[in-house]
């Protein structure tokens, strides 16, 4: 199963499009029009996975030179240094590595674009996602579950409150996810109400 694309939702595609374009996730992740209702934190999480420290403080300077605002600035910490910003749309990124050292220069390189899923009861999703044809490369209980889901987006799951407290906002929030997932498995809605899309 391949997960293709994801779409977000805004009520102005074209803000969003020069935000996407300068994280250089484009290719990837395109925007759609929207005025559904949304308030807090929306469930998710975009990450992008790279290098070294260097490349963070590239790819956070361009999003905030894009519209978008800082949540947690780029440090250092036990697993590596990140830090975590909010787009012109309210979706939220993390833009991590696992190194605390830089080795080279800063590259344009992401090495992983992943999407995660706050849900409710992580074991009743991952079961959903089984249901539907997804592979597992990961688990480590009730807490947090990766699945295989091609070269272009990888998915991964993660108890709301915890992936709300990751993100350094709170967990509440209603109305619309905004965000569509383009895949081969889709078209269904998952328990916690994010949408698959075919391709």
């Amino acid at each position: 199963m391949n997960i293709e694309s994801l779409t977000l939702e805004t009520p102005d595609p074209t803000t969003l499009k020069a935000f996407h374009a300068a994280l250089g996730v484009d290719e990837h992740i395109s925007a759609r029009d929207t005025d559904a209702p949304t308030t807090g934190f929306r469930g998710y999480t975009l990450s992008l996975v790279v290098s070294q420290p260097n490349i963070v403080d590239a790819y956070v300077g361009a999003a905030l030179d894009n519209g978008g605002t800082t949540i947690k600035p780029a440090k250092k910490s036990l697993w590596g240094y990140g830090g975590v910003v909010q787009g012109p749309d309210g979706a939220l990124w993390k833009v991590a590595t696992s190194s605390k050292k830089n080795t080279g220069p800063a590259t344009r390189h992401i090495e992983d674009l992943v999407l995660l899923l706050g849900v409710e009861d992580v074991k009743i999703s991952k079961q959903f996602y089984l249901d539907h044809g997804l592979e597992v490369t990961r688990s480590f209980g009730r807490k947090y579950v990766e699945f295989a889901t091609g070269p272009n987006v990888k998915l991964a799951l993660y108890g709301r409150r915890a992936l709300a407290k990751d993100a350094g906002v709170s967990p509440d929030g209603t109305g619309a996810h905004r965000i569509a997932i383009s895949s081969d498995a889709g078209p269904f809605t998952d328990p916690d109400g994010f949408t698959w899309q075919t391709v």
